[in-house]
């Protein structure tokens, strides 16, 4: 079962340096993040969702590869990987994986304008060696899909790394 842990910074660029940790830290094996998308409030009031994985690009590589494979069995791979291309990035652009856009835009829409949000899709953690290295950023806990034991103790151990690290 995964876990939703949304967190609030004052910019983008500290959301996104949260964000690259993360990635660091599960290449390490720490964490299993299935989505981490910073959702920024412009200063304009506008809403910009910053995702990790680009769902159209990636449709359309793998449109073209499978449409140029089937493309060679009838002697015309660059039509079959044009039409797959095509066909992958309309249904790439139809897909939302992990996070609901909606619900993060209507999240973003109530931060203050030029801060951002890191929503994190998280499916395993070690909360012991993460917590630790994320809590130097600070951020506000926003939203979780947490149970309210495990909320309160989430919020306990952020706020006790920020006393170590201080």
């Amino acid at each position: 079962m995964s876990n939703l842990i949304a967190v609030a910074y004052p910019d983008v660029d500290t959301a996104e340096k949260v964000r690259a940790l993360l990635g660091d830290l599960q290449k390490q094996k720490l964490i299993q993040v299935e989505d981490a998308v910073v959702v920024e409030r412009r200063e304009d009031g506008k809403v910009k969702l910053h995702q990790a994985v680009n769902a159209t690009g990636m449709g359309a590589a793998g449109g073209a590869l499978w449409g140029g494979l089937i493309g060679l069995i009838f002697f015309m791979p660059f039509l079959g990987a044009a039409i797959g291309g095509a066909t992958g990035a309309a249904v790439g652009s139809a897909q939302d994986f992990g996070v609901d856009d909606n619900f993060m835009r209507q999240i973003g829409e109530n931060l203050t304008p030029g801060a951002a949000a890191l929503f994190v899709l998280v499916q395993n953690a070690v909360p012991e060696k993460v917590i630790p290295q994320l809590a130097p950023f600070g951020g506000q806990l926003i939203q979780t899909s947490l149970s309210d034991d495990a909320e309160a103790h989430l919020r306990e151990a952020v706020r006790v790394a920020q006393g170590v690290q201080a």
